[in-house]
């Protein structure tokens, strides 16, 4: 099961919220991050989150049991290991 932590700061707000709007995406709060974890790859658009590069490049703070297939101008993938 995919699985990444992003830092609970407000530049991140939208990261989260882009992430959450699919259904298979699981959001819970563990401690200063926020967790989001899926049955099925988690795939976030970068201009959905209206983030510029320099915290689109820093937003993950960590992964479980995933690798990041992509991770570009246009978005993030992430994938069971």
């Amino acid at each position: 099961m995919p699985t990444i932590y992003v830092l609970d700061v407000p530049e991140n707000t939208t990261i989260v919220e882009v992430a959450s709007r699919h259904s298979h995406v699981a959001v819970q709060a563990v401690g200063p991050y926020v967790e989001l974890s899926s049955s099925e790859p988690i795939v976030i658009d970068r201009r959905a989150t209206g983030c510029r590069h320099a915290v689109w490049y820093s937003c993950l703070a960590g992964l479980s049991a995933s690798r990041i297939v992509q991770w570009d101008k246009n978005a993030l993938r992430i994938e069971a290991a």
